[in-house]
C-alpha cells in the first residue's frame, strides 16, 4: 500500500506540471526503493530468489513496470506514462493480493541452476520495458500520432535485447537441466512466436517510409501490440493449455 501510494503521489505530481517534475521523480522513485527494499527482504526470509511461483513472478514484474515508467517519465517527460505504469503495476499487485499463493522454501531440482534467476528476472525486466512501449503505442494509435515513437523504439530495441539474453540464458538453462537446448512446448512455442512479431516490429521501424505512410504507422503500432498479447500468453497463459500440465516449465 506504501508502495502504491508513493507511486501516486508521483504520478499526481506529473500531472499537475507540465515541464518535468522533480518532485514526481523523487516520490515514485521512493515508491520503486521500497518495492525493491520487499523484494530483497522476502528473498532473505525465503533463503532463496522470490521467481518460483506465477505471483513472485508477477510481484518483479510490478516493480520493473514502475521503474520503466519511471525511466521513461524522466527521459522524455510524458506525464501520463507514470500514471499508467502505476494503474497496471497496482492491477498485477492486487492479483496478488486477491489470490496469494504459498511462498515456501523449496525449489525443485532445476530451479536451483545458476542460470534460475538471470533467465527470469531478465525477461521481467524486458516486459516491463515492452508493458511500457505498449501503453505508448496504444496512445499513438488512439492519437494517430508518431511523436511518441522515438520513446517506443528506445523501449522496444531494450526490450528486445533482453528477451533475446533471457532466451539464451535459457537455451542454456535447459541443456544443462534436460538435456536439450530448446524442446518446443507450449511455453517456448509461444516465446518464439513472441520474439519473432518484435522483431517485425524493429523491422517496420527501420523504414523511413513507416512514419511517412499513415497505414504502416498504424501497423507498427498495432503489430506492437499484438506482440506484447503473444508475450502475456507466452508468460501466463499458456498455463491454461491443455499441454499445460506436461510442460517442463511447469514447478508448482
Amino acid at each position: 500500500m506504501v508502495v502504491f501510494a508513493l507511486s501516486l503521489i508521483g504520478s499526481v505530481l506529473a500531472w499537475l506540471k507540465r515541464e518535468r517534475s522533480g518532485a514526481a521523480i523523487l516520490f515514485s522513485g521512493m515508491g520503486v526503493v521500497l518495492f525493491v527494499t520487499f523484494v530483497v527482504s522476502l528473498w532473505i526470509t525465503l533463503e532463496r530468489p522470490p521467481l518460483r511461483t506465477m505471483g513472485e513472478t508477477r510481484l518483479w514484474y510490478s516493480m520493473f513496470l514502475l521503474l520503466a515508467g519511471l525511466l521513461t517519465y524522466a527521459r522524455w517527460h510524458y506525464r501520463w506514462i507514470l500514471s499508467f505504469s502505476t494503474l497496471l503495476a497496482t492491477v498485477f499487485m492486487v492479483i496478488n493480493i486477491l489470490k496469494p499463493e504459498i511462498h515456501d522454501q523449496t525449489l525443485v531440482p532445476a530451479l536451483q541452476s545458476v542460470w534460475f534467476v538471470p533467465h527470469v528476472s531478465v525477461y521481467m525486466f524486458s516486459y516491463a520495458l515492452l508493458g511500457c512501449a505498449t501503453l505508448l503505442a496504444i496512445g499513438g494509435l488512439v492519437a494517430r500520432s508518431n511523436r511518441f515513437d522515438p520513446a517506443i523504439e528506445r523501449l522496444l530495441y531494450s526490450g528486445v535485447a533482453f528477451v533475446t539474453i533471457g532466451m539464451l540464458t535459457g537455451a542454456i538453462w535447459a541443456k544443462d537441466a534436460w538435456g536439450a537446448y530448446w524442446s518446443w512446448d507450449a511455453k517456448e512455442s509461444w516465446a518464439a512466436v513472441t520474439w519473432s512479431l518484435y522483431l517485425i516490429a524493429i523491422h517496420l521501424a527501420l523504414r523511413p517510409s513507416t512514419y511517412n505512410k499513415a497505414w504502416l504507422h498504424r501497423l507498427y503500432h498495432i503489430t506492437i501490440i499484438v506482440a506484447f498479447c503473444a508475450l502475456q500468453m507466452c508468460w501466463w497463459g499458456v498455463n491454461y493449455l491443455p499441454t499445460a500440465a506436461n510442460s517442463v516449465h511447469t514447478y508448482n
